[in-house]
């Protein structure tokens, strides 16, 4: 069984002088605007960049949190932000990395055994899995 969440966008009129909008089905995003001034410019709105860039810090978030509660360690806390690169390329542009980085508090793990952890969870999310990027991850443990 699947679980399928979904996301829209619109866009009109076509390229540089369009404008669009990206909501998702729970409304946690709203007709929120998007176009060539906000992805490539310092526009007002937001981007794809950005937007997987907030999925896959949700998801790494998570899966290490659960997988840190599995090892036993239920007192913690975590914070992410997934930074996505997009380069441009002699055929367009490609997003070629997402670089996690992570400040984390766990009571009573070892720097060992939270790398190894962490490590997991960012090969393993379903997010890192998606992307076919270069994948990086660096963290304080506090």
């Amino acid at each position: 069984m699947s679980i399928v969440k979904s996301g829209s966008a619109a866009y009109k009129p076509l390229g540089k002088q369009g404008k669009g909008s990206i909501s998702t089905e729970t409304g946690a995003l709203s007709n929120q605007p998007y176009g060539f001034n906000t992805r490539f410019e310092d526009g007002k709105g937001t981007n794809p960049e950005e937007l997987i860039g907030a999925a896959h810090a949700s998801c790494f978030t998570m899966a290490l949190s659960f997988a840190l509660s599995g090892a036993g360690y239920d007192d913690g806390e975590l914070n992410t932000t997934a930074k996505i690169s997009l380069d441009k390329t002699d055929d367009g542009y490609e997003i070629s990395q997402s670089a996690l980085s992570l400040e984390a508090s766990v009571e009573g793990i070892t720097e060992d055994e939270f790398a190894k952890i962490a490590q997991e969870a960012k090969d393993n999310c379903p997010v890192s899995q998606l992307l076919d990027t270069k994948i990086t991850l660096e963290y304080t443990l506090k």
